[in-house]
C-alpha cells in the first residue's frame, strides 16, 4: 500500500482554506414550504457531503427535528429565515451531538428567536458565529500540520512498509484525539448549563 501523505496533507488543508458557509442574504426572504426548504439546502450544502447519494435534509429529518424539539413549528406549514438558520446548525451539531444535547443548545436561542415578546435577531447570532469560525481556519490548518508533523516522525525505526500505514494510522489517532477531547469539553458545558436550569427551575 503506498500513500502519498504529503499530498493527503496538502489536500485537508486546501479543502479547511475553501470553508465556506451560507450567508443570511442567500436565504430567501419569504418563508418556504418543507420541499422548498429541502431544497435549498440540498443545493447551498452538497459540498460538504460525504458520499453523492448522502442527503443534506429530507422531511422525515424535518418532522423529527420537530417533534425531537430542536425546530419549532412552521407556520401555515411554511418555515421562516429562522427555521432554516436553526437546521444549519442542527446540521452541523449532528454530526458530534446527541439530539436531546443539540436540544438543550439551541432551545434557549429558539426560544428567545420565535418569542414574539423576546425576540432575538437569530441572523445576526449566525453571521457573528460564522464570522469568528472563519477567522479560526488559519489556526486550524496550523493545528493540523502539527498534528502531521508528529505522526510523520512517529515509528522512525521501523521498516517502510511498516512505518508508511502506522504513520497515517498516527495521523488518524492524533485528528481523533482532538475531535473527543473538545465532544468532552462540549458535553461537560451542556450537563453544567442543564444543571443550572434545573436548579433555577426548583428556586422558582
Amino acid at each position: 500500500m503506498t500513500i502519498d501523505t504529503k499530498d493527503l496533507l496538502n489536500s485537508i488543508l486546501s479543502s479547511i482554506s475553501r470553508i465556506d458557509y451560507i450567508r443570511p442574504n442567500e436565504i430567501p426572504n419569504i418563508d418556504l414550504y418543507m420541499d422548498q426548504v429541502t431544497t435549498f439546502m440540498e443545493e447551498q450544502l452538497k459540498r460538504t457531503k460525504r458520499y453523492e447519494e448522502d442527503k443534506i435534509l429530507t422531511k422525515t429529518m424535518i418532522n423529527n427535528y420537530a417533534k425531537n424539539n430542536l425546530l419549532p413549528p412552521p407556520v401555515k406549514k411554511k418555515y421562516s429565515k429562522e427555521h432554516v438558520l436553526v437546521m444549519i446548525f442542527i446540521y452541523y451539531f449532528k454530526n458530534i451531538l446527541s439530539i436531546k444535547d443539540i436540544e438543550s443548545v439551541l432551545t434557549p436561542i429558539t426560544e428567545k428567536t420565535f418569542d414574539k415578546e423576546e425576540s432575538l435577531d437569530m441572523t445576526s447570532v449566525y453571521e457573528e458565529i460564522c464570522q469568528m469560525e472563519k477567522s479560526r481556519i488559519d489556526d486550524l490548518q496550523k493545528d493540523i500540520a502539527k498534528s502531521y508533523e508528529l505522526a510523520m516522525d512517529s515509528f522512525s525505526e521501523l521498516p517502510p512498509e511498516e512505518k508508511e500505514y502506522l504513520q497515517l494510522f498516527a495521523f488518524i489517532c492524533n485528528l481523533s484525539f482532538d475531535v473527543y477531547v473538545k465532544k468532552q469539553i462540549i458535553e461537560k458545558m451542556i450537563d453544567d448549563l442543564a444543571d443550572a436550569d434545573s436548579s433555577a427551575k426548583k428556586k422558582k
